[in-house]
C-alpha cells in the first residue's frame, strides 16, 4: 500500500486494539475503509487513523476507546465469528426453534425446549386487516398499526416484565399481521407469513430459520434508538415504532431490500457478472457484501444460505453464480442481507419480503432490550464531543 494507507493489522497495532475492535469502529463511522490505491486490501488512511488515536477518551475500564455509547447487556453475544442468544449458539437454535422460542429466551431467560412439540396458547385477534395492498410501505403500515393499538392498550403501561411480555407478544403477532395483510391469528409466525406467501412446508421452514437468526444483533443502530425510547420510560408500543423508523434507513433495514432488488435483477436479466458490473460503473454499491463485525464471513450468511439451497434446490444455481460473480468484482463474503435476499428470491416471493421478514424478526430482539433497559432504570444520554468554534474569552476589567 501507498504510505498514506494502513493495513488492518498496521491500523489495530497503532490503536492497540483487535481487529475485531477495528472492524467495529468502521461499522460504527468512527473510522473509514478505504480501496487503497494499487491494492485489493482495504485500507486505512493514516491522517484519519492519528486523529481518531489522539481525539479518543477512556472508557469505565480505564482503556483508551473512542466515546462511543457502550450498554451492559446479557441478551447477545458476537464473538470469534459466531452469534450467542444468551449464550446459545444462534445457529443451532435456527435449527428447531421458532421466533416464539426465541421470544421466551430473549425475554424471559426460558431455554427453548428443543426439539420443538409445544403448542401456543390461542391470542385474541385484537384488531381487523392491515392490507399488504395498502399504498403505504410496510414500515409506515406497521408504524400506524402500532400507533393505533397504543390509543387502546392502556394495559401497556405496565413496564414490568410480565408486563412487557404481554404487550410484545400481541405486537409481535400484530406485525406479522401487518406484513401478511391479514388479521392477526394465533398459529406461530412463521406459519402466518407461509400461508399468506403459499410456501410448502420447506419453505415455511426457510421462512422459521429467517425469523429465528435475525431475532436480535446487539447494539446495532434500531436496537440502540429502542434502548433509548425505552429509557425514557415510553411503552413497548412506542419503542418498536421509534426502531422501525430506524430500520427504515437505506444502510440498515434497507440493506436487505438492495440485495432483494439485484437478485431480482439477476434473475430478469440471466447474467450475474454483467448486472454487477454495470452497478459498479455506475459508482453504485453492491449490497450484502462483507460484514466489520465478522472478517471472516457472516455465520448468518452460510447457515441461511446452505438451508436455502436445501430448500429450493433450482436455487442453487441462481446463488452460487451469484456469489461468485460478486467476490470477482468485491473480494467479500456474502453477508445476511445477502443471505436473506437469496432465501425470498430462492422462494419466489415479491420484493420486499426481505424486509417482512426483517421486521417481524428482530421484533423480539427490541422488545427484549426493552425489558432490559426498563429495569436498568437509568435514562441513556450520550454527550457530545464539541469541535465548534470556541467562545472567546471574557476581557478581564481587573
Amino acid at each position: 500500500m501507498q504510505s498514506t494507507y494502513l493495513t488492518a493489522h498496521e491500523t489495530a497495532e497503532r490503536l492497540g486494539i483487535k481487529r475485531d475492535t477495528l472492524y467495529a469502529y468502521v461499522s460504527r463511522g468512527l473510522l473509514r475503509s478505504v480501496a487503497a490505491p494499487g491494492s485489493r486490501e482495504r485500507g486505512y488512511r493514516a491522517d484519519e487513523v492519528e486523529k481518531l488515536r489522539a481525539g479518543r477518551g477512556t472508557s469505565r475500564a480505564g482503556r483508551n476507546e473512542p466515546l462511543i455509547p457502550v450498554i451492559d447487556s446479557a441478551i447477545c453475544l458476537i464473538e470469534d465469528g459466531r452469534l450467542y442468544y444468551r449464550g446459545i449458539d444462534a445457529i443451532h437454535l435456527a435449527e428447531t426453534a421458532m421466533s416464539e422460542d426465541i421470544a421466551d429466551l430473549l425475554w424471559a431467560g426460558a431455554t427453548p425446549t428443543l426439539p420443538h412439540k409445544r403448542g401456543r396458547e390461542a391470542r385474541r385477534a385484537s384488531g381487523g386487516r392491515v392490507g399488504a395492498e395498502a399504498p403505504l410501505g410496510l414500515i409506515e403500515r406497521c408504524q400506524i398499526r402500532l400507533a393505533t393499538l397504543a390509543a387502546a392498550d392502556l394495559a401497556a403501561l405496565d413496564l414490568t416484565p410480565a408486563g412487557i411480555i404481554r404487550t410484545g407478544r400481541n405486537i409481535l403477532y400484530e406485525l406479522a399481521a401487518c406484513a401478511g395483510g391479514t388479521p392477526p391469528a394465533s398459529a406461530p409466525v412463521h406459519r402466518q407469513l407461509a400461508a399468506y406467501w403459499g410456501l410448502d412446508d420447506k419453505g415455511a421452514d426457510l421462512v422459521r430459520r429467517c425469523l429465528v437468526l435475525l431475532a436480535d444483533h446487539e447494539l446495532n443502530a434500531s436496537t440502540f434508538v429502542a434502548r433509548c425510547v425505552a429509557s425514557t420510560g415510553a411503552t413497548p408500543y412506542a419503542v418498536v415504532s421509534a426502531a422501525l423508523s430506524a430500520l427504515s434507513g437505506r444502510l440498515h433495514g434497507g440493506a436487505s431490500a438492495s440485495a432483494e432488488a439485484l437478485l431480482h435483477e439477476i434473475v430478469q436479466r440471466g447474467d450475474p457478472l454483467a448486472v454487477m458490473a454495470a452497478r459498479l460503473a455506475r459508482n453504485e454499491h453492491l449490497p450484502g457484501l462483507g460484514h466489520p463485525l465478522y472478517p471472516e464471513g457472516d455465520p448468518r450468511a452460510d447457515a441461511l444460505l446452505s438451508a436455502a439451497m436445501a430448500a429450493v434446490p433450482g436455487a442453487r444455481r441462481l446463488i452460487e453464480v451469484a456469489i461468485a460473480a460478486a467476490r470477482q468484482l468485491i473480494p467479500q463474503p456474502p453477508n445476511v442481507d445477502f443471505a436473506l435476499a437469496a432465501a425470498t428470491t430462492a422462494l419466489g416471493l415479491p420484493q420486499g419480503a426481505a424486509l417482512s421478514l426483517f421486521v417481524v424478526g428482530r421484533t423480539v430482539g427490541w422488545i427484549a432490550h426493552a425489558i432490559e433497559q426498563y429495569q436498568n432504570g437509568v435514562l441513556i444520554r450520550p454527550r457530545a464531543r464539541y469541535t465548534g468554534v470556541r467562545p472567546e474569552p471574557e476581557e478581564s476589567h481587573g
